[in-house]
């Protein structure tokens, strides 16, 4: 065992994970090792070979856990890899508020107990124009919320082309019964009017919901309902309208070469009553659920005890209210990393790529790699603008002795793990997801790739 913990190759495990786990790996190895040469009167394996297993148990322990990687897949708000990257702002607001006590639940001008709640109300407030805003875990715990506070035993009317389903199986109409709400179908797949909601409205119609297509769209023989007009109907009727609005857009992405993107300012304009967006997709920041809207009914969601299960912590809320501090400031959105990852040329993209493929060229002495810089698509991801695609540029790795999936694997496995695509039997490490000054590390997980 005493061999084992002094292994120069085990030395960082010990470090990340303390000795105990290590020699717990080490015990289960030798441990097969010698159920398997009992058995079969087996010569055990050298010692360079045990190390090999109990290096894989290790590898397999910390994959277990969060792990930083580098996002080379060409989707900018990839929900698998996390979503948006947060500012250094954010970072900052977190390690300053979780490193130690905060005013989270404490009002510190009366002395007396607080409201979380109130913490990034102001700010949500002057980015989005709403009279009044709450913050969740989620934007799905968001829409809960909202079903359970308004629509529970009652009817709520949505457009059949809008009865989605997102990433995870999240689907509408199963929140919608889950809530205790009944549903009530309007329209048709490609057409919806006005007098659809008009015609569905009772005496039990609670809300009037529009939720955001999220992941496709349909085009040709269409009819929608625009948003001010059911929100319109919804006064006159005297039922509120809600927007499921999902990606949490704050600003209008044709700036950055994208079709247009509804926006949440747009949304309350409309008259929508309470808007339901996400922090970690087009906001650029943590994980939450934002809804923004009306003062009265801000105020009916406050008051559901459903709200407990739904609050956020104080690091997400130190990096949310960092993140819209930022929306506030002069310049302040090309902090974001999201944003800067939009505003980054094309050109600038094709000189990091060119710059890649020499350097690496330089690394490889055996010429493992056959590396070019090509043009390529990126893709916003998080849920917005599904067929749209941005120009960017990759490095197309081929393995000359090894296939492709065999290299993504490698890659992976890396520290950093680089997470790239495979595309017609070549690697495609795509740049516009990686920051340039993570350039380094990129270049040296290629070189230990190759190796």
């Amino acid at each position: 065992m005493h061999r084992f913990l002094t292994e120069p190759a085990l030395a960082g495990y010990a470090a990340r994970f303390g000795t105990g786990v290590v020699k717990t790996a080490v015990d289960g190895v030798l441990s097969a090792v010698r159920v398997s040469a009992a058995q079969d009167a087996s010569v055990p394996p050298d010692f360079e070979l045990l190390v090999a297993r109990v290096l894989g148990h290790l590898a397999g322990i910390e994959n277990d856990g969060l792990i930083a990687v580098l996002n080379a897949t060409g989707i900018l708000l990839h929900t698998n890899l996390g979503r948006a990257p947060l500012a250094p702002e954010a970072l900052e607001a977190v390690a300053a508020i979780a490193s130690g006590y905060s005013n989270l639940e404490f009002d510190l001008e009366a002395g007396t107990r607080g409201s979380r709640h109130a913490r990034v109300t102001t700010l949500v407030r002057a980015v989005s124009g709403a009279a009044d805003a709450l913050v969740v875990n989620n934007c799905a715990g968001a829409v809960l919320l909202i079903l359970d506070t308004f629509a529970k035993g009652r009817e709520v009317v949505v457009s059949r082309n809008q009865l989605i389903e997102i990433g995870g199986g999240f689907r509408l109409p199963e929140v919608l019964a889950r809530s205790g709400a009944t549903l009530v179908e309007v329209g048709t797949t490609n057409k919806v009017y006005l007098h659809d909601f008009e015609r569905a409205l009772t005496a039990r119609t609670a809300l009037l919901l529009r939720s955001h297509s999220s992941n496709f769209r349909i085009e040709g023989f269409t009819a929608d309902v625009e948003p001010a007009e059911l929100a319109k109907l919804g006064r006159r009727a005297g039922v509120p309208t809600v927007e499921d609005l999902g990606s949490g857009a704050l600003v209008d992405l044709a700036a950055y070469g994208l079709p247009h993107e509804r926006t949440v300012p747009e949304a309350l304009a409309d008259g929508i009553e309470l808007v339901a967006f996400s922090g970690d997709k087009l906001l650029g920041g943590p994980q939450a659920g934002i809804i923004a809207g009306s003062t009265s009914a801000i105020a009916r969601l406050r008051a559901n005890p459903l709200l407990r299960a739904l609050r956020v912590d104080k690091a997400t809320l130190a990096a949310l209210g960092a993140t819209l501090r930022l929306y506030l400031e002069p310049g302040g959105i090309a902090k974001i990393p999201l944003y800067a990852m939009l505003g980054a040329s094309a050109e600038s993209l094709q000189q990091r790529a060119k710059a890649l493929v020499a350097a690496l060229a330089r690394s490889d002495s055996q010429g493992a790699l056959e590396t070019a810089a090509v043009a390529t698509h990126a893709y916003l991801g998080g849920g917005s603008a599904p067929a749209e695609t941005l120009p960017s540029f990759a490095l197309a790795l081929r393995d000359t002795q090894r296939g492709a999936s065999a290299l993504a694997a490698r890659l992976r496995a890396g520290r950093p793990p680089v997470v790239a695509r495979v595309e017609d039997g070549q690697v495609l490490v795509d740049l516009r997801a990686i920051p340039p000054e993570r350039d380094g590390e990129l270049l040296r997980a290629l070189a230990a790739a190759a190796g």
